[in-house]
This record gives structure tokens, C-alpha cells and sequence, in this order.
């Protein structure tokens, strides 16, 4: 089923130019496929199942070549990967940062994911040449304006965050955009009610899961927060301009972007192992495997609902993800894959 899977591949690339030439969305393809085979992005794996007719040197030899010298279009990419979502209406935006070291050398990535439900892969991404530090105002608002212009202000119906992003220019950002949104504040980040005063939410003296809901202004934008009480004097502190009383319920869809990081990172595709040092050839690796793993989560909800049911555990959740799913019945992926997509013309 390979040469079927990579002629699929290539048809769906003809609609959205990544790369320009009919040789190049091949090499994509191929790479891709590759990635599915050996579950790994390291070159000298992914050149074992590039091309079973020439040597796997020459297989390396050729991968180097494009990550060195053919540049992706990442609009294109971009835009791709919100055709491959399922159904239609708002999506949903979640921004994290994930790190890890290889030697010497530090990767730090800013990354927004898209989707809705339980269906979640990277949109945009960008390396941050920090020293493993958090992002500024800018580099969060510039990917924000990358989605913003691909998707449309219409179709984002929420962005969340962790503790990390927080500021009065983001949050004025945010709201000046008109997109709702829900962030995760620490527990000394100060507040001020309609009355001018300034406190901590630990000033509340609430009791272990006593939950209390206001409308505040905080870093000078106002907004509405949810502050619970946790064991061992924490608090989960959630500030937003969605209704208080859902910034719980809302602020739960964040973990999508973690298991979207264990995916990548570790089981399914092992984007750690990565020896590329050069931060360029990094966010062209990112978005190949990208593209892979939204294609696997996409024919896997599409095996889900239509073919394969997957079953549920004693704890409620399933027993396995979209993306293993679609490994199993290999010889669909790419057929469910390319019947998930809807045409457009190019970007």
C-alpha cells in the first residue's frame, strides 16, 4: 500500500503548494510516509523507507539536500492543515511553549495548535533563540496574527493559555481582537475588583474546592476570573473574557496541546531524537512532521467515526489515540486522510 499512500499524498499536496515542484511533493510524501514507517524523523531512519530503490545513503543524501536548500511554504502548510479539521464553525487555539536539550544546543518552541473536540494538531510554530526562556508579547501576538490571517477572526472561538502567558499587552491584544479567551494566572498575580482595591486571591481565605467567580481587572484589562482553592494553600486562577462561570470547563481543552507535545515529542514520532541543530532546518522538520501526525489524527477520527469504533476504558477515556488508531489499518490512512480534506484553490 506504500506507493498508493504516497500517490495519495502527492494529490493532496497538488491543492496546497508547499513545495513547487511535482519531484518535491513527491520527496514530501515520501518523507512523511517515512516518518509512519519508522515512527522516528531522524534522517538516517526515515531514509531507510525514502525510496526502496536506491541506497539508503542516498536516500540521507537527498534528505539533507531539501531541508538545506528547498524552502516551505508554510502559509500553504498552514492553511492545509485547517482543511484536513473536521466538520465546520469555530476552532479552538491553544498556545504553549515545549523545550529540550540535545548537548549543548537548546530547542525552545512556541507553539499554537487548532482544532476542536478531541481533534488538535499544530497550526503555527516558531523557534525562539532564547536560552530556553519564555516568549515575549511579540512573539505571541506574531503568531497570533499568522492564525488570525489564515483562519479568519470569525472562525477562533477561544485561545487558551498556561501561566506563561500573561501581560497587560497580551491581554489587551487579545481583547482589542475580539477573541475570547482564558488564561491560567499564578496564585500571587494581583487583581483589582470594581472598587479599586488591589489583592491576591489568596486574601479570599477559601476553603480546599470552594470556588468563587468575579469580574476584575487585572494587569489593566478587565475580565471576568474563576478562582478555586486546591490542597496545600494552591489555587487554580483563571482570568478571561468568556463567562466566569465557564473559564473551568473552557480552560480544561488545554490538555489537547499536551497530548499533542507526548505525540510528537515522544510516542509516534520521537521529535526529540532530532539531531538538526540549525534553527531554520528545525521549523521545516516541525512542519513535516506536522503534516504527518494531523493526517494520522485525521484518518484516525475518520476510522472512529465511520469504520472502527474505538472503545472506552473503566475510567471513561478511549483506549487508544486518533493517531495510533490509524496505524493499525495502514493501507487506509491516506484514503481516509485525503477524503477528510475539502478543496480550495491554492494559496
Amino acid at each position: 500500500m506504500k506507493p498508493c499512500l504516497i500517490a495519495k499524498i502527492t494529490t493532496l499536496l497538488h491543492h496546497a503548494p508547499l513545495v513547487q515542484n511535482l519531484a518535491r511533493k513527491k520527496f514530501v510524501a515520501r518523507f512523511v510516509v517515512g516518518q509512519f514507517k519508522s515512527r522516528n524523523v531522524q534522517f538516517r531512519e526515515v531514509a531507510q523507507h525514502l525510496n526502496d530503490r536506491v541506497k539508503s545513503a542516498s536516500n540521507e543524501t537527498r534528505i539533507q539536500s531539501f531541508f538545506r536548500e528547498v524552502p516551505l511554504n508554510y502559509l500553504a502548510l498552514a492553511t492545509l492543515l485547517v482543511r484536513l479539521l473536521p466538520g465546520q464553525g469555530k476552532l479552538r487555539l491553544c498556545l504553549d511553549r515545549t523545550e529540550w536539550d540535545f548537548g549543548k544546543y537548546q530547542v525552545n518552541i512556541l507553539l499554537v495548535t487548532v482544532g476542536r473536540g478531541a481533534c488538535h494538531w499544530p497550526l503555527c510554530w516558531e523557534l525562539l533563540d532564547n536560552r530556553s526562556g519564555n516568549s515575549n508579547t511579540d512573539d505571541r501576538t506574531a503568531l497570533l496574527d499568522f492564525c488570525l490571517h489564515v483562519l479568519g477572526p470569525d472562525r477562533v472561538g477561544l485561545v487558551v493559555g498556561d501561566r506563561k502567558f500573561v501581560g497587560r499587552q497580551w491581554f489587551k491584544y487579545l481583547k482589542d481582537k475580539g477573541l475570547f479567551f482564558v488564561m491560567h494566572l499564578l496564585k500571587h498575580h494581583l487583581l483589582t475588583d470594581r472598587r479599586g482595591r488591589s489583592h491576591v486571591v489568596a486574601d479570599w481565605n477559601l476553603q480546599p474546592r470552594q470556588c468563587r467567580l468575579t469580574e476584575c481587572q487585572v494587569d489593566g484589562v478587565w475580565g471576568g476570573a474563576q478562582v478555586t482553592a486546591l490542597a496545600g494553600g494552591e489555587y487554580l486562577f483563571l482570568f478571561g473574557t468568556a463567562n466566569p462561570a465557564y473559564l473551568g470547563q473552557l480552560y480544561r481543552k488545554r490538555w489537547t496541546i499536551e497530548a499533542c507535545f507526548q505525540n510528537l515529542k515522544g510516542r509516534g514520532f520521537a521529535l526529540r531524537g532530532t539531531h538538526v541543530q540549525c534553527r531554520a532546518k528545525l521549523k521545516k522538520l516541525v512542519g513535516l512532521v506536522s503534516l504527518a501526525y494531523a493526517l494520522c489524527v485525521s484518518a484516525g477520527t475518520r476510522l472512529h467515526e465511520n469504520v472502527q469504533f474505538i472503545g472506552l476504558k473503566k475510567h471513561g477515556y478511549k483506549r487508544t489515540g486518533f493517531s495510533r488508531h490509524a496505524s493499525m489499518p495502514y493501507g487506509n490512512t491516506a484514503e481516509l486522510a485525503a477524503l477528510r480534506t475539502r478543496r480550495s484553490p491554492p494559496v
